[in-house]
């Protein structure tokens, strides 16, 4: 829990407060923007919530916090909304939450399906959590996007029994363990709704996930910018090549999809048609350098 004696003075009076362990991952940013914004390297309340929908908000980024650095004066029933991860988001697909400080606050995914749930990346290992997914059926398959957000996957691997994917090229100690490997570039079909798209440049062995031709989960290597209104890449995080991850980029929009669901960032939804035209700018933005 955030400590109200370390409260950054950026943060406007009030019951909701962001304290100075914030690592900046800005997940309380996408799931709570009328409450939290940035300021320098950290976050903070920027106005105290007006309402239910509000408050609701700001108490699931609390409990999604990684590393515990909201807090409220108030006392709010919280047990209700430790039931409400894994949410919704668009028909099979729902959010963790609780995310991980080992994967530097990046989300992570189950997609719910008749033949066997699929996590993308990894979450915190909570109780709450696990025993909804449970709820859910489980998960058969838990597909790792890349290296850095892996966080409690060896739990979760021995919890549900779940077969791991990762590339081979992202393998390494906290891996090594994996038990499918992704070699080479080519798209690979996990199954008749599920494609792996290595997209090398974030990392090397970096990965998107397409799930029926609607949603991609596409770890580090693409996401909405909710200031600029447009797709992006990370150039400050790039591990591995920058100009491997632009001819990734320009591979993956020879695909179709509505949604990008990214490690770190808000959710996007456009019709296919925007969408397309969307990762046409990012292109061109990635070609002007």
């Amino acid at each position: 829990m955030a400590n109200p004696g370390a409260k950054l003075a950026a943060n406007v009076e009030g019951d909701f407060f962001v304290d100075a362990s914030c690592i900046d991952c800005g997940t309380c940013r996408w799931m709570a923007p009328g409450v939290f914004d940035r300021d320098g390297e950290h976050s903070r309340v920027h106005a105290q919530p007006d309402g239910e929908a509000d408050t609701r908000a700001a108490l699931m980024a609390l409990l999604a916090c990684p590393t515990g650095s909201i807090g409220s004066l108030a006392r709010h029933p919280l047990k209700a909304l430790l039931n409400a991860f894994p949410r919704p988001i668009d028909g099979p697909v729902h959010h963790c939450g609780f995310h991980a400080e080992s994967s530097f606050g990046a989300a992570a995914w189950v997609i719910q399906r008749p033949d066997g749930n699929v996590m993308v990346d990894c979450p915190r290992f909570t109780i709450p959590l696990v025993r909804r997914i449970e709820a859910m059926g489980g998960v058969a398959t838990m597909v790792l996007t890349h290296k850095d957000d892996v966080a409690d996957h060896r739990l979760f691997a021995r919890h549900f029994g779940c077969t791991r994917v990762l590339h081979a090229d992202d393998v390494d100690g906290h891996t090594d363990d994996v038990e499918t490997r992704i070699t080479g570039r080519a798209p690979t079909r996990l199954a008749d709704d599920l494609l792996l798209i290595p997209v090398p440049g974030h990392t090397r062995g970096s990965m998107c996930v397409l799930h029926g031709g609607r949603h991609l989960f596409s770890g580090d290597h693409l996401a909405w910018d909710i200031g600029a209104g447009r797709l992006t890449a990370f150039r400050d995080a790039c591990w591995y090549d920058w100009g491997e991850l632009a001819a990734s980029m320009r591979r993956l929009a020879d695909h179709t999809f509505e949604w990008v669901l990214p490690g770190h960032g808000a959710p996007c939804h456009l019709p296919a048609p925007r969408m397309a035209a969307a990762i046409r700018d990012l292109l061109g933005w990635l070609d002007r350098g």
